[in-house]
């Protein structure tokens, strides 16, 4: 067991490593810093440009290489260099993880445990009116890109705040600007706040995991191990929970890791229509301001994300298939 998620661990940093250069490198050659300053008004002098992007190791006169080889030997030592605006990148990220973070890790419990419990009901009451309903709501959520899920969402909250006539819903922000109070209230403002965003990860995986649950559930109901549990005096309720379903979800967390891939890409675009001040939508901010050290920062983040969401699902496979413990 051990030795298993030590090679996973030292994959994943592999991964992490060779995911972070390919950003940095497509970043480097595909964005232009010094138009971001030519741009200016009045234009700044074309020497003072050079002298900035030299200090911030973004000038493309010096070759590629070894800017790359200066970024990453700050990197190594937790410094991803500085904005283009001037600013630390590293304290900058800090702050924009951990709001990310609220964010994704709430809609991944909420979406994942919502999607396996309906997915797996559902395989139970095969063909009946909830299987029904919970495969025709699953196929619609996952026809609709989540962009589009997050505007309608958007769009109908306004809607109701209009006919109930008070701000129920808080679809703006992560809080109130120039809310104070207690420090309850100040939760109650930004779970008010996180509500929609939220829901709208939560959907896209909720289908996701609902589908894959009910498909692989099928697979084990009318096994001879779930027969066999019953014979030996385990009602049909336990041997579903006890045997079926923990078999059932082996499959699915494998699968895990590749939903989480695409929850990560869709907070992209809830943040940025959200207004959160999140990783997602500091990318699009610095796509557009020709920003290579906050793309590569970024990029960073979301593998690291991705490969510990990779780890936890292998401590979950491990943990429900005895096979790959011993």
């Amino acid at each position: 067991m051990g030795k298993f998620l030590a090679r996973r661990l030292l994959n994943y940093v592999v991964l992490i490593f060779i995911a972070t250069s390919f950003a940095y490198v497509l970043a480097a050659t595909n964005l232009a810093p010094r138009d971001y300053f030519e741009q200016m008004q009045p234009p700044p002098d074309p020497e003072l440009v050079d002298a900035q992007l030299d200090t911030l190791n973004l000038n493309d006169e010096t070759p590629l290489a070894q800017r790359y080889a200066t970024w990453m030997s700050g990197v190594l030592s937790g410094d991803f260099g500085q904005t283009i605006q001037g600013g630390s990148v590293t304290d900058q990220m800090l702050m924009k993880a951990g709001v990310t973070l609220r964010l994704i890790v709430v809609a991944t419990l909420l979406g994942s445990f919502m999607g396996v419990v309906i997915g797996a009901y559902a395989a139970i009451r095969q063909y009946r009116a909830f299987d029904k309903a919970a495969t025709g709501a699953s196929f619609f959520v996952l026809s609709v890109p989540t962009v589009v899920i997050a505007i309608v969402i958007q769009v109908a909250a306004v809607t109701a705040n209009d006919l109930l006539g008070i701000q129920f819903f808080r679809y703006s922000g992560e809080y109130t600007a120039g809310f104070q109070g207690e420090w309850w209230e100040m939760l109650i403002n930004r779970v008010y706040h996180a509500i929609l965003p939220t829901l709208v990860l939560a959907l896209a995986l909720f289908a996701t995991f609902a589908r894959y649950q009910r498909n692989m559930m099928l697979d084990v109901l009318g096994a001879d191990f779930v027969r066999t549990a019953m014979a030996k005096g385990l009602t049909r309720r336990k041997a579903l929970f006890k045997h079926a379903l923990r078999t059932a979800m082996i499959p699915t967390i494998t699968y895990f890791t590749f939903t989480f891939g695409m929850l990560v890409s869709g907070a992209t675009f809830t943040e940025k229509i959200y207004a959160w001040q999140g990783m997602g939508a500091w990318l699009i901010d610095s796509i557009a301001r020709q920003d290579v050290h906050v793309v590569a920062a970024v990029s960073f983040f979301m593998a690291v994300t991705i490969m510990v969401a990779s780890l936890l699902s292998d401590l979950l496979y491990a943990w429900l298939d005895p096979r790959v413990r011993v």
